[in-house]
């Protein structure tokens, strides 16, 4: 099982990732010890999450959602789907 997630930080901004161990991965986003991103930039919350059954549509997912637009982002969040889709 693998997943997709979005973390919001302190200053509101979002980090998009995957992993196959979502508890974990978001522990050691909030610990300091995650990506060189969440580490310069306090993370504070999961805000979303996705599930996956192959890494490929995990890392296909993300990147999608990489490339969108903060509100598009925010909608996926919101709704659980990002708007015009």
């Amino acid at each position: 099982m693998y997943f997709v997630y979005i973390l919001r930080g302190a200053k509101g901004h979002l980090y998009v990732g995957y992993t196959g161990d979502i508890e974990r991965r978001t522990e050691r986003h909030k610990s300091g010890d995650g990506a060189e991103f969440t580490r310069r930039n306090k993370t504070e919350e999961l805000v979303y999450v996705e599930r996956f059954e192959a890494l490929l549509e995990a890392r296909r997912r993300e990147t999608q959602i990489k490339g969108w637009r903060r509100e598009k982002k925010e909608n996926l969040i919101k709704f659980g789907k990002p708007m015009g889709l």
